[in-house]
């Protein structure tokens, strides 16, 4: 679950199934008693129905974690402390566990390593702002702690094969929905 919407869908699958639960948030549920193996198969039936997966193990519950927080940084959604901590500092800060772990864990199991994520989660998050059309690139830029406009175009063009002003022009046909990327 990567938004609020998807929250929403979760706590209406779970209401329909008859699953009780305490708290639905991004990418956890909170059952008010463990489900039993019916109610873990309807659940996992009723969520990939919606591009969803059940994730109960704890491989699978670091890396759905680690995305959601690889996400708020790259969205800039963190307090100023945070920011200015490296990408591994504020990995290990917040899942409890060495960064090399959490790097060959997610590369494993991803194929791509969480810089790599982390760039094209940022990417994306400069291809919104820039079709929203409220800022400059230079303002995107300082928004998202890059060292100047200068990098920032030269990872867009990286990343994208376009210009940051060639991607305005082109728009939203090109943006991938963050469960995407």
């Amino acid at each position: 679950m990567v938004c609020n919407r998807c929250v929403m869908t979760v706590e209406d699958i779970l209401n329909r199934a008859g699953i009780a639960y305490n708290k639905v948030q991004l990418g956890e549920v909170y059952t008010a008693s463990p489900l039993t193996e019916a109610q873990k198969a309807l659940l996992s039936e009723k969520l990939e129905a919606v591009g969803f997966k059940l994730i109960d193990d704890r491989v699978s519950s670091i890396i759905e974690r680690l995305k959601q927080l690889v996400i708020k940084r790259a969205r800039n959604e963190v307090n100023e402390e945070e920011a200015r901590l490296k990408l591994s500092n504020y990995l290990t800060t917040h899942l409890h566990n060495e960064y090399t772990y959490l790097s060959n864990l997610f590369s494993s199991v991803e194929g791509r390593t969480i810089e790599n994520y982390f760039i094209e989660q940022r990417i994306e998050y400069v291809k919104e702002l820039l079709i929203y059309d409220e800022m400059s690139l230079s303002e995107i830029a300082l928004e998202l702690n890059y060292s100047s406009t200068a990098h920032l175009s030269a990872q867009f063009k990286k990343v994208t094969g376009l210009t940051p002003s060639y991607y305005k022009e082109v728009g939203a046909e090109r943006r991938k929905g963050l469960d995407a990327v």
